[in-house]
Formats: structure tokens, C-alpha cells, sequence
């Protein structure tokens, strides 16, 4: 077991702006004022609840495993967890409110806005609130960012001789590229983003992306096939377009040296994946407390040990977990969302100019 952040052990009068927490109230959710409470207090509490109910935080995501046995070990916090989409999630925190069975999710970072303005969060700061880029966090902690994905080209060996490193030596290849069903997928969305913005777009100008990718579909490469594991593995695609973690993920899973993974160079699109906690949470503490840990030391390497980049830029990773980033420098013409609202409409819009002016071209 490794040595326990600090902050998560001699911090005993931290005020940490919990703007608001317990009480759980018959419909209206935790209401009573914690915002003095100390973290010590908080573990305390955690403690006396001794459970944690998630949802869309499974083991095999992201290294979850590994954070929620020591949250076991260290806290006695028994933990479930139900695996579905973000819009799920959100869906479940609306539907059960005061009768709510999850006490935290793991949503893409455009639901978190979404899950506050349904007034189904409960903000928590946490001690590292200073060491969280302002783009990945609300002003008051109703959603915070634990780890960030950026969209990668994922080359199989076996087919590609020339690996593209770029939007424009990609479409100049003649490699077969596999996006994923654009009509629901998150990553496959966020894609087109980033192909938008190597050829001019951005989240309120999606159509260089669409016009990116119908060209592609145009020349008879665009694949239809999931990029899933399975299916990389039967190696029915060259490139395939991942979140950076999943890409790593499947090279490792499947084969090292058959799989290259790569930032693509002129533009990518960084996202975050953020905890909300459940505003009629019945184990609030311990769902406060789970999110201090996955901003400690400890939690970040955890994710990053699952591949997933922290998002804490200065956290002290161990060996293992650098190990299994790629280096940074590629990241440099990478950019986040910065207007959720925008990227809200457009992904509404996304599914109809896919299915118009790609979608057709692929036979």
C-alpha cells in the first residue's frame, strides 16, 4: 500500500467549500449547510456510512479498481458499482431523487453542466480545488475533472507502413479508418471535433469535421466496425480514432508492438471526464471523501495507471504510471472545449449531418 497523500491524513481544520451537503430531506436533497466542515470530519462521517454506491465507475475503466480497494483499505468503504452511459447516470440521479441507490458518477465533462442545472449535484470543492484548470471544474464544485482523454490515431503495424501523425496525412493515406457510430458515441463526437478543429471548425463550426470525414467516407475507407478490442484484434481497420487511454488500453491488451499510438500533430480535442455526486446522496460523505481521493497523489496515479492523463499537471506519479502515458510533448496542439453550451447544440446537430453527408457515401 502507498503512502497516503498528506492532505488526506493532517489536514484536520481545512475548510474545503462544501457548498452544500446532508440532511436528505424528503425531496429537496442534502440541504444542510456543511460549508465549515473540515476533511477530518468528512472521513469521519465517511467512515460511519461505510459504503459507496457508484455508477459508471467500473473496475476495468480507467484503473477504478485499484482506488476503490484502497478507499476499502483505508477507510472500510464498501463499494458497488453499476455500469451505464452518462446520460444514464444523469437520468438515474433525476428519476430516484430521495430515494436515490448511487451516490457518485463518472460522466463526460459537457453532463456535468447538464446534471447542475437539474439541480442534481452537490458541490464539493476538495483541498486541491487550486490545482484544477478552470475549464475542468464548475465555480462552485458541482463537477470536477478527475482525468482527461484526447483523441488519438490508434495504427495497426500489420496494415499501416507509413503511420499518419496528422488530419492531412491521414486523409492522404489510403489506410481504412474506423470512427465508431457518430450517431451516439461520445469519442466518435468528439473526433469530428478534432478534426474540425485541423481544418478550421470548432465547437460551434462542426461542418470542416463532417466535411473531414464524408471525404474519407467519399473514398470507400470509412469503416463502419466498432473500434472495439475485439475487433482491432481481428485487425479490421488501419487506424482507428480512441480517447488516448482506451487506444493505450487496447495496444497493451492486444499487442505492444503491433499497435503505434499517436497525438495527431496539427490539432486534437482535449475532454474530461468529471465526478458529479448526488445531491439526495445517502452516503454523501463518503462520495466527498472518494473525490478528494481521486484528486490526491494516490488516485491520480491510479487513473494514470489505467492510462487516463491526471489532471493534476504537477501530481507525483510513480514509474508504472508514467510509464504507461505518452509523452507530453505530443500534446501540445491539443486543445479542451471551452464553450459547453455551443457544444451542446452541436452535438444535438451531429447525428443528422452524419447520417446526410457521410453516412450516404458509405456503402
Amino acid at each position: 500500500m502507498k503512502k497516503v497523500h498528506k492532505s488526506l491524513l493532517a489536514i484536520s481544520m481545512l475548510s474545503l467549500g462544501v457548498l452544500a451537503a446532508c440532511g436528505n430531506e424528503a425531496g429537496t436533497g442534502n440541504t444542510e449547510d456543511l460549508g465549515s466542515t473540515t476533511l477530518e470530519e468528512i472521513e469521519e462521517e465517511a467512515k460511519k456510512e461505510g459504503e459507496i454506491n457508484s455508477v459508471g465507475m467500473p473496475d476495468t475503466w480507467a484503473n477504478w479498481v485499484e482506488t476503490w480497494d484502497e478507499l476499502e483499505q483505508k477507510y472500510s468503504l464498501k463499494q458497488t458499482d453499476t455500469d451505464m452511459s452518462s446520460a444514464e447516470e444523469i437520468a438515474k440521479f433525476e428519476a430516484e431523487k430521495k430515494d436515490a441507490s448511487a451516490d457518485i458518477g463518472d460522466v463526460g465533462i459537457a453532463y456535468g453542466p447538464i446534471a447542475e442545472d437539474k439541480d442534481l449535484t452537490l458541490a464539493y470543492k476538495t483541498s486541491y480545488w487550486d490545482e484544477i484548470p478552470d475549464w475542468a471544474k464548475d465555480d462552485n464544485g458541482d463537477w470536477i475533472v478527475g482525468y482527461t482523454g484526447t483523441i488519438a490515431f490508434l495504427a495497426d503495424k500489420n496494415n499501416v507502413d507509413k503511420i499518419p501523425t496528422s488530419w492531412k496525412e491521414l486523409l492522404n493515406s489510403d489506410y481504412k479508418v474506423a470512427v465508431g457510430d457518430a450517431l451516439t458515441s461520445n469519442q466518435a463526437q468528439f473526433a469530428i471535433l478534432a478534426a474540425a478543429y485541423a481544418n478550421g471548425g470548432d465547437e460551434k463550426n462542426i461542418e470542416p469535421g463532417i466535411e473531414y470525414f464524408a471525404e474519407i467516407a467519399k473514398q470507400g475507407r470509412l469503416v463502419s466496425t466498432d473500434p472495439d478490442i475485439a475487433n482491432l484484434e481481428k485487425g479490421e481497420m488501419d487506424i482507428a480514432l480512441l480517447w488516448d487511454f482506451n487506444a493505450l488500453g487496447n495496444r497493451d491488451k492486444i499487442d505492444p508492438n503491433r499497435f503505434e499510438v499517436t497525438i495527431p500533430s496539427d490539432a486534437s480535442v482535449v475532454s474530461g471526464y468529471t465526478t458529479i455526486i448526488n445531491k439526495y446522496a445517502k452516503n454523501p460523505h463518503a462520495a466527498m471523501l472518494a473525490r478528494e481521493y481521486i484528486l490526491s497523489d494516490e488516485g491520480q496515479d491510479n487513473l494514470a495507471k489505467g492510462y487516463a492523463r491526471p489532471i493534476r499537471e504537477n501530481v507525483k506519479l510513480s514509474d508504472e504510471a508514467k510509464g504507461k502515458l505518452l509523452d507530453a510533448e505530443l500534446y501540445k496542439h491539443a486543445r479542451p472545449v471551452k464553450d459547453f453550451e455551443a457544444w451542446e447544440k452541436t452535438t444535438a446537430q451531429i447525428p443528422t449531418l452524419w447520417k446526410e453527408k457521410v453516412l450516404v457515401h458509405v456503402k
